[in-house]
């Protein structure tokens, strides 16, 4: 069984594979890593209708914003408006908002195209209030964060500028955030040597890097193997979500 934890759709399946950006949801189009984003948010944020949601270029479109709009004070963004139809145009490079004016920041794969890392993280701890939380989603395949070796773009044609690592966590906290990895149940025991390590991936996920780097003391898992299963969360070394608090 599969249900879509964004539209409730549930079928025998999701469309596609189990990947990260498939199991896609054939009501709302939702692909596996839109459904991750969307859980570790509700069920680590105690529901607040007064709480001000930043979403940076979510794919999703008109249904699932009018459902986010339905819960809480919600804005969409987008850098340029091309791939994504936001609200409002941000550059989170030079967020144009006022000091502490946002609740909540989401934003899925949006962080690796940015050129300068810590000047967007210095944006996004300006504009969230005092204890205020970033979910951020990256595309993690390795231990350490490295430029890509040859001209790399996702399928918005937008150029990707770091295959981030473990160590954007510690970037986070010296921006003055307090971070949680969000995983699966069965990851977080292979980062932490209780299980085997999965066989290798052919999507240029580097697992074992990850385990020789992974900040065991930040895990938290949010998802068990069962519910994984029917949410599409899988494989299960591909979805992690960084919490990050700010101070």
């Amino acid at each position: 069984m599969a249900v879509c934890n964004i539209c409730h759709w549930a079928g025998a399946e999701f469309l596609g594979t189990e990947h990260v950006e498939s199991a896609t949801c054939p009501r709302c189009g939702s692909v596996a890593r839109d459904r991750f984003l969307l859980f570790c948010f509700l069920t680590c944020s105690p529901h607040d209708e007064n709480q001000r949601v930043l979403e940076t270029s979510p794919r999703l479109g008109r249904e699932y914003r009018r459902m986010m709009r339905s819960l809480f004070r919600y804005t969409s963004s987008d850098y340029d408006l091309s791939a994504h139809r936001g609200d409002i145009r941000i550059d989170l490079q030079d967020i144009a908002l006022p000091d502490a004016s946002v609740d909540v920041l989401l934003t899925p794969h949006v962080l690796e195209h940015v050129p300068d890392t810590d000047r967007a993280l210095r944006e996004i701890h300006r504009v969230l209030t005092p204890g205020g939380t970033m979910y951020l989603q990256v595309p993690l395949q390795q231990g350490r964060t490295s430029r890509p070796t040859e001209p790399e773009f996702h399928g918005d044609n937008t150029p990707v500028h770091f295959r981030f690592g473990w160590d954007l966590v510690t970037a986070m906290e010296s921006m003055g955030f307090e971070v949680e990895v969000l995983l699966m149940e069965e990851f977080a025991k292979v980062l932490r040597g209780v299980s085997a390590c999965p066989e290798p991936d052919v999507d240029g996920f580097d697992v074992p890097s990850m385990i020789d780097h992974a900040p065991t003391s930040k895990l938290r898992p949010v998802v068990d193997i069962y519910m994984s299963k029917i949410y599409g969360f899988r494989p299960e070394h591909q979805f992690v979500t960084l919490r990050c608090v700010k101070r």
